[in-house]
């Protein structure tokens, strides 16, 4: 049998469907880039953690080297996650690559920056030994995807290069999904009628975010891999073929 065509309408439908995601997931990472990094801009940690501002205030007593990685951190994943989205711009790659490759090397290379000083900070998070081995996982594996897909542009591989990359912005999105997930669990305690109150509250729900923020991006990410026929992951090595080798000649 012959395979059916796709129906125009369902192409256009289609086109029109991942356009409609596109753009809340890039006012999503615009929002979180512009407005919860450029809080830390604004003053001193001390002056914000007085006032509950964000993370100010689990901060705001470390040492200076840990600070550094504070603000390292919501800096470069700040841009990186203005970035990403970009990346993913049909016409961008097609009419402008120089510009696609410039802005994906910047890209690599502020999370590059984001993952180390989030791995130095996951040993200080508030969140224990859950948050150390999720915000510790999430950056280790945040910066390999990112290698990879930055070795598969260079070895012109750009199929894989799209898989890796779609991987590496699920985890750079772990931002946004983070605050999302907070605001969700913040909310479900209090219509359930939880005898907690303030802070103990939000720090139910913050104890679950470090790996709930990433791990169902990955999921999503495979998905969107696996519909795109695109490279999926590989557990083992793909098998080289074996060489036939002449049989020894017979002793006289």
């Amino acid at each position: 049998m012959t395979p059916t065509a796709t129906p125009p309408g369902a192409k256009s439908k289609a086109r029109g469907s991942s356009r409609l995601n596109w753009t809340v997931m890039t006012l999503l990472s615009l929002a979180v880039a512009g407005y919860f990094t450029g809080q830390y801009a604004t003053d001193s940690l001390q002056s914000l953690g007085s006032r509950n501002v964000g993370l100010a205030d689990e901060y705001a007593s470390r040492p200076l080297p840990i600070q550094i990685a504070f603000y390292t951190h919501i800096s470069a994943a700040g841009l990186a996650l203005a970035i990403g989205p970009f990346q993913f711009v049909r016409a961008i790659r097609r009419r402008r690559p120089g510009l696609h490759r410039w802005t994906g090397r910047v890209y690599l290379i502020t999370i590059g920056f984001a993952a180390v000083a989030g791995f130095v900070m996951s040993f200080f998070n508030s969140a224990g030994l859950v948050g150390f081995f999720g915000f510790g996982g999430l950056a280790v594996l945040w910066a390999w995807v990112s290698y990879r897909a930055y070795r598969a542009a260079r070895e012109r591989d750009f199929a894989s290069h799209r898989a890796w990359m779609i991987r590496s912005f699920a985890l750079t999105f772990a931002a946004p999904t983070l605050r999302l997930w907070l605001g969700l669990l913040i909310t479900v305690q209090n219509l359930a009628g939880s005898d907690a109150e303030g802070q103990e509250i939000f720090d139910n729900a913050y104890a679950a975010v470090p790996f709930l923020s990433w791990l169902p991006n990955i999921v999503i990410a495979e998905l969107m891999i696996r519909r795109r026929n695109l490279p999926g992951l590989r557990f083992s090595p793909s098998p080289t073929p074996q060489r036939l080798t002449p049989p020894p000649e017979a002793s006289a």
